[in-house]
């Protein structure tokens, strides 16, 4: 049986499609996408509740990954010091073939079952952390290896695929199957598959970070303060959370580095 990632697009005669027809269908196509989404969210939160634990006991997030999937691993992890302020080596994305893969394809390096174990133990990789999985297909063989290593080796492991019951949902302890259907472009899995990754990728981080305190009210307080956009941000959640003017704010915020902080010392002035 095919599987629905390779399975032929809905549409056909694309090179005869108006500009407009093209972008209509692959917007028609993308608005099933968070549809999909939705239905594996039981096993999204299954994996956050897992990974809360193990995090606030020093354990790390590892996304491993080839071609786009590989990419949109790194992407997710790259956000996580800037936006709460974590460490950058508490979520780390892998992608086969190295960093060089990032930009540009490294030819069979997906095939190799064994090198994702070998750049997860670069990382000295424990029961204490998490290894994620993410190949739309769910057949690549070095995101294979490394789930399978992974498990055997006691460490909690998830998959992330857009084909239902994949060698990867088998493998995974926590199987996260997104059925997007046929892809616009036949095959082209960056595209509804990669959006759907996306999507999970950004719930599973994000719910992570909120509940391990990383986030307050609605306020990314841990943000790291690297350019004027991101200092007036936090001049403003100060303003708006603590009630105190513009300047006020901004001196605080100097003061003490970040928003978190500038919070704690604004209320301990005040005695409360």
């Amino acid at each position: 049986m095919t599987k629905i990632t390779e399975q032929s697009s809905l549409y056909d005669h694309l090179e005869e499609m108006s500009t407009r027809d093209i972008l209509t269908h692959i917007n028609e196509e993308d608005k099933k996408v968070a549809i999909a989404v939705e239905k594996v969210i039981p096993q999204i939160k299954k994996l956050v509740e897992e990974l809360t634990g193990r995090f606030l006991d020093g354990g790390r997030l590892f996304y491993i990954g080839a071609g786009t999937s590989g990419r949109l691993g790194i992407l997710d992890a790259s956000e996580i010091p800037p936006t709460f302020g974590m460490p950058f080596d508490r979520v780390v994305g892998i992608i086969a073939g190295g960093d060089g893969a990032i930009r540009k394809a490294v030819e069979f390096a997906e095939d190799d079952t064994e090198q994702a174990w070998k750049d997860l133990k670069a990382f000295d990789i424990n029961e204490n952390d998490v290894v994620v999985g993410i190949a739309a297909s769910g057949t690549t063989p070095y995101v294979l290896g490394g789930i399978k290593a992974a498990r055997e080796h006691g460490i909690l492991t998830a998959g992330i695929t857009n084909n239902p019951d994949s060698p990867l949902a088998v493998e995974a302890q926590i199987p996260i199957e997104i059925n997007v259907g046929p892809e616009f472009v036949t095959g082209s899995t960056r595209m509804k598959s990669g959006t759907s990754q996306k999507l999970v990728l950004n719930m599973i981080s994000t719910a992570l970070m909120i509940r391990i305190g990383r986030v307050e009210g609605n306020k990314m307080v841990n943000m790291q303060l690297t350019n004027k956009k991101l200092v007036e941000r936090g001049i403003r959640f100060l303003m708006e959370e603590e009630d105190v003017d513009k300047e006020t704010a901004a001196a605080y915020l100097e003061r003490f580095g970040s928003v978190k902080k500038a919070i704690s010392a604004l209320r301990e002035n005040r005695g409360y």
